[in-house]
């Protein structure tokens, strides 16, 4: 993490390089800004300061850059990007602790939209593979919901607390933009709902899901994106449980299986 004070505080001025970007598959490049510095000011407030007055520090006046966000708290997960060549929200990335120039740019496993907003279908498809919800009817009372241990309950808050920001994806070796790796955030919540006393009941069917291409065995242990998780989500834990649950189920298919071929090799 970068914790130098930045360069150009004396001045009372702010450096920003950002890439700029017309559209998916167009060509890049990098515009560079300079703004008045403000003590504690985060990334997102320098960037609403660039989109009142887009004029690069060569005098030209350009398009305002886009980028995306909405709750500026760390909640929606929506302003992710590189900052200083490392994944991290630009809501809590403070101005203070960066090195300047400070370098803005897209997600890299992502599409690009524009500029620095992304398409993060992937990472949403990926959540409808594993289900990741409740298949209740919630349109009557359904009275006092299973019991749920301590134990259980505290696990399952931390898992719930995943912003779908993209982040564990961006940092992941094995995440590139052509395959179809569905990253540690999906996973995670599958096993989030697993654990969910009445997510149990399509448990197996979750499970099944991370056994496919793509699933949890593509997953190369670098343990980065339990390095880069804003909300410090313990992903790697996730991962090691899910895996144990797609190896019990294998398992337990090629018993069946055997059992199967067993019966249907007796006397006709």
């Amino acid at each position: 993490m970068d914790t130098a004070q930045p360069s150009s505080v004396s001045s009372q001025t702010i450096t920003f390089r950002i890439w700029r970007q017309d559209g998916p598959g167009g060509e890049s490049h990098y515009d560079e800004f300079r703004i008045p510095y403000h003590k504690g000011a985060n990334v997102v407030s320098c960037l609403m300061e660039i989109q009142r007055n887009p004029v690069t520090v060569q005098g030209k006046k350009v398009a305002p850059v886009v980028w995306d966000a909405a709750c500026l708290e760390e909640v929606c997960g929506s302003c992710a990007m590189n900052i200083n060549g490392r994944v991290r929200m630009a809501c809590s990335a403070l101005i203070d602790k960066l090195e300047q120039p400070i370098t803005l740019e897209p997600l890299k496993k992502f599409p690009v939209i524009r500029d620095l907003t992304v398409n993060r279908d992937r990472m949403f498809e990926a959540l409808k593979r594993v289900k990741a919800w409740i298949p209740v009817d919630g349109t009557h009372n359904l009275g006092p919901g299973p019991r749920q241990s301590p134990k259980d309950h505290a696990t399952m808050y931390v898992l719930s607390t995943c912003i779908t920001c993209g982040s564990c994806l961006e940092a992941c070796p094995q995440v590139t933009l052509d395959n179809h790796f569905v990253g540690a955030a999906a996973i995670s919540q599958a096993r989030l709902f697993n654990m969910n006393p009445t997510g149990k009941l399509n448990a197996e069917e979750r499970t099944r899901a991370l056994m496919g291409p793509g699933g949890v065995q593509d997953c190369g242990k670098a343990q980065n994106c339990v390095k880069v998780c804003p909300k410090e989500i313990p992903l790697t834990s996730s991962i090691a449980a899910m895996n144990r649950e797609v190896t019990k189920l294998v398992i337990k298919d090629l018993f069946f299986k055997d059992e199967e071929s067993k019966g249907h090799s007796g006397p006709g």
